[in-house]
C-alpha cells in the first residue's frame, strides 16, 4: 500500500509526540521489527531526553533528516566530551546527519513540533548496556533533567 508522507502526518506525530510522557513519538514504515530496513519519523519535543549512546553492530550507521522543527545533534568521546555539535532544520545549510557506527550521540529538541525521519539497518534489538554513555545518567535516573540542560547550553 502508498503511504504518503505529509505536512497532516508531521503535525499530527508532534501533537501525539506533546502528549506522551517521554515527550516522544514514532511512526514505523517498516513492517515489524524483524524488518532489514528501519525507516521511520521520530517526533521529539523539547524537554525530552535521549541517553548519549552508540550503536557498535557494524550495519547500524544511521541516517537522519529533518522534516520539521529544529535538532541540536551532540557527538561525543569516549569519555563524554562533546566533540561536535551541529543544528539541523529544514530549509538551512544542515537538515540532516548520518551517525557512524561506534559514536556516540544524542539529539535534543530546540522547538517544539520537531520531527526527523531515521533510516538505519534492521533488525531492531534494544541498545545494550556496553551502547549506553556510562557518563551519563540512564533515562528516568536523578540528574537527567540537568544532563539535559547541560547538553541544551550548546545551542545557546
Amino acid at each position: 500500500m502508498v503511504q504518503l508522507i505529509g505536512q497532516t502526518t508531521v503535525r499530527e506525530l508532534s501533537k501525539e509526540a506533546s502528549q506522551q510522557p517521554r515527550l516522544r513519538k514514532n511512526l514505523n514504515f517498516h513492517a515489524n521489527n524483524e524488518a532489514q530496513c528501519h525507516r521511520l519519523l521520530n517526533a521529539l519535543e523539547p524537554g525530552t531526553y535521549v541517553q548519549p549512546h552508540c550503536h557498535l553492530d557494524p550495519h547500524k550507521e544511521e541516517t537522519l533528516v529533518v522534516l520539521s522543527g529544529r535538532f541540536g545533534v551532540l557527538i561525543f568521546d569516549a569519555t563524554g566530551a562533546v566533540t561536535e555539535t551541529a543544528i539541523l532544520a529544514p530549509q538551512s545549510e544542515h537538515f540532516g546527519i548520518t551517525i557512524p557506527v561506534g559514536t556516540f550521540h544524542s539529539m535534543v529538541a530546540l522547538e517544539s513540533g520537531s520531527v526527523f525521519f531515521e533510516a538505519k539497518a534492521g533488525p531492531y534489538v534494544p541498545i545494550a548496556a556496553e551502547e549506553k554513555a556510562h557518563w551519563a545518567p540512564a533515562e528516568g535516573e536523578p540528574g537527567c533533567a540537568d544532563y539535559l540542560n547541560t547538553m541544551l547550553r550548546h545551542f545557546e
